[in-house]
């Protein structure tokens, strides 16, 4: 007897902070709104530039290069599959 097992994706479901949105250009909120159409797919996004482990749960991307450059960073709660957008903006002023 064969058994076939469906397997269907959960998707995650992706918040972000207000404050993360303060002052970004166009073309940066539509790269961040493609990267939050990868997330809830799952928090991990190595095919993103420089894509990393920030820490236990906690990851960023750069999401333009150049001058300046921009970085997103999120927190994940896998329990619950939630992750949180909660900084974009300049790689200077990032909070790692």
């Amino acid at each position: 007897m064969t058994y076939n097992k469906v397997m269907t994706k959960v998707k995650w479901t992706v918040s972000v902070n207000k404050r993360a949105y303060k002052k970004l250009p166009v073309h940066v909120l539509e790269t961040l709104q493609f990267l939050i159409s990868e997330l809830e797919k799952g928090p991990e996004t190595p095919n993103w530039p420089n894509y990393s482990k920030l820490g236990y749960l906690s990851y960023h991307c750069h999401i333009k290069k150049g001058r300046p450059t921009y970085v997103a960073c999120w927190v994940v709660d896998k329990n619950n599959k939630i992750i949180e957008v909660y900084y974009v903006g300049t790689h200077e002023k990032a909070p790692y």
